[in-house]
């Protein structure tokens, strides 16, 4: 079972072009699949059949996995059964009647235009990490790129003359970010003052966003500089490296930006994906309007 699951991690990888992160998730949810299986004495994936993967899903249940967490494992298991299928290492696919538990659909959360500003001007550009966060934090905001996208970034990424940044996402798809006057005048003052003094030799000559190290910047290091900047701009919302994302789709949507432009810039391959966005708006109105309009409350 184990060459199988490194075959599929192959295929993932060099045919599907996943982000690191989504293929350590396959390989996460895979493994933990295959122990249980192993533990049920199954020796291989032709042993697999339909009742050994229900019975695994109820194993998690008692667990207590969350929804998300099971309907994740099952697009994980059914993708891994469907292409042992179509490759005829099986003659028949155990998992395909299998279903995804329903999610509930919470509304992202994002950073009211006053909370975003604070946000942004939280850290010192006058010395060279805080001329980083500066640029990292007004980057994210004026394109909406994903954390992963961002960390990712080279120098030659940038046109900012033309006030332009390519970037990569997932499946290897290339788009080309407007940026802002203020995103590109952040980025300006940080390669030209603080990324000299973060570089450490040629290691990273070509990384846009360094760390402490002069190593190329990662998530958990990102996670914990926004956590840093929303305390001292006094945010109770509990931020993640997203908010960002979502409030610059929102805030886009308000002033009155298309769908259609909002997702290409996001990078979404399903219109349905950006609409959440347009859910969070009318939401955000119906609280403005209850909280400002005299009569909203009277019975």
């Amino acid at each position: 079972m184990r060459l199988e699951l490194q075959s599929f991690i192959r295929y993932l990888t060099t045919e599907r072009g996943l982000s690191r992160n989504t293929l350590e998730s396959y390989e996460r949810d895979l493994s933990a699949f295959m122990n249980f299986a192993e533990a049920q004495g199954l020796r291989s994936v032709q042993d697999i059949q339909k009742h050994h993967i229900a019975k695994y899903f109820l194993h998690l249940k008692q667990l207590g996995r969350a929804n998300a967490t099971v309907s994740r494992c099952t697009v994980s298991i059914r993708s891994f059964f469907q292409q042992m299928t179509r490759q005829g290492r099986l003659l028949q696919d155990p998992s395909i009647y299998m279903e995804a538990p329903k999610l509930e659909k919470k509304l992202p959360q994002v950073l009211s235009i006053e909370e975003t500003e604070q946000l942004l001007g939280s850290p010192q550009p006058e010395t060279a990490t805080g001329s980083r966060d500066r640029a990292m934090l007004e980057m994210l905001y004026a394109t909406g790129i994903r954390v992963s996208e961002l960390i990712s970034l080279n120098k030659n990424d940038l046109n900012l003359q033309m006030g332009f940044v390519r970037c990569i996402g997932s499946g290897g798809k290339e788009r080309i970010i407007p940026l802002g006057k203020l995103a590109s005048n952040a980025i300006s003052a940080y390669l030209e003052f603080g990324r000299p003094r973060l570089i450490r030799g040629e290691k990273a000559a070509d990384t846009l966003f360094l760390n402490h190290l002069g190593s190329r910047m990662t998530r958990q290091g990102f996670w914990k500089i926004i956590k840093k900047y929303a305390r001292e701009a006094n945010i109770t919302k509990d931020i993640t490296p997203h908010t960002l994302r979502h409030s610059f789709a929102v805030h886009l949507l308000e002033n009155g930006a298309d769908l259609r432009s909002v997702q290409e810039m996001l990078g979404h391959s399903d219109i349905a994906t950006t609409q959440i966005y347009m859910h969070v708006n009318k939401s955000r109105m119906k609280d403005v309007y209850e909280r400002t309009h005299p009569r909203a409350r009277m019975q």
